[in-house]
């Protein structure tokens, strides 16, 4: 779970504490505007509050996913390049950007001796690429220009967004479901009949931490399809050649323990070996098929 860890943690982070401030607010003045007056569940008024905090808590997330980027990894932006290194890099992604139609992303530098790559931000005239020094080092400066192409063909498909709405849909889900169980597991299982005791809150922030990590299967699923849309991206971008021989050297990489914080496992442009499921990008040899027989 690599690759979506800390984005759906921080949504799951930031689900608890506004479900938790609910609790309070509502104990405190002694109203719950989702119960019914026979103290049985209030649906419409539960799917409501479901879709306002679920897709609160996932654009909260994605406002967050740029500093917490930099934080996470120690990412360096390059304000003023130090270097032709440096130059090159800020000048290809300008070049990339500009033809890919977005605004400037900030450009950035990580300590890492693993080969790998991100992008994110909340728009993509607000976006930050980032690539590691093991990257860098480790990878011919073809190569290198095929990643970065990957990663601005994330910003300029919008995947970042695309993914919030995703994640704010399953919040809902998620908000949802786990109040209805936890009602039912108040009232049936532990024969509350008045209010809600603490076994509705235990349950329901528990049910809420457990459906959450069920949800990131979908976030998996999505981030894979969209992995084939990039690698075409960068192939536009750098070329065709470029793009495949990046990916056939980050396959000589592959088995070795990914590094890159779990947060930015979005759009880093590694896999990890985990279960088919719950892995956000498609097997290196399967990407690298679908670019030689594109047209």
């Amino acid at each position: 779970m690599k690759r979506i860890f800390l984005f759906v943690m921080t949504n799951i982070a930031i689900l608890a504490v506004l479900s938790v401030a609910w609790f309070v607010i509502s104990s405190f003045f002694g109203l719950d505007p989702m119960q019914t007056a026979q103290g049985g569940l209030n649906y419409v008024t539960l799917l409501v509050f479901a879709t306002i905090f679920g897709f609160g808590g996932a654009f909260i997330s994605l406002w967050l996913s740029k500093p917490i980027a930099k934080w996470s990894t120690g990412a360096k932006v390059i304000s003023q390049p130090s270097n032709s290194a440096e130059a090159w890099l800020v000048n290809t992604v300008q070049r990339q950007a500009r033809q890919a139609g977005i605004g400037m992303p900030e450009v950035a530098i990580f300590d890492s001796p693993e080969p790998n790559a991100f992008a994110t931000g909340a728009t993509k005239n607000s976006s930050l690429v980032a690539v590691s020094t093991g990257l860098l080092q480790g990878m011919k400066q073809d190569e290198v220009e095929a990643v970065l192409g990957h990663e601005v063909s994330h910003i300029a498909n919008g995947d970042m967004v695309t993914l919030t709405l995703i994640q704010g849909v399953l919040n809902t889900f998620v908000i949802f479901l786990s109040r209805v169980i936890g009602h039912f597991i108040d009232r049936v299982i532990l024969k509350n009949e008045q209010g809600y005791g603490i076994g509705y809150f235990v349950s329901v922030i528990v049910l809420q931490i457990i459906l959450g990590i069920a949800a990131s299967a979908v976030v998996c699923w999505f981030s894979r399809r969209r992995e084939f849309r990039a690698d075409a991206g960068g192939a536009k971008l750098a070329g065709k050649r470029k793009m495949v021989d990046a990916l056939a050297r980050l396959q000589s990489y592959q088995g070795g323990q990914s590094q890159l914080p779990e947060q930015m496992s979005a759009f880093g442009i590694r896999g990890g070996a985990m279960a088919k499921m719950f892995s956000t990008h498609p097997p290196l040899e399967a990407r690298i098929a679908a670019l030689q027989n594109a047209a």
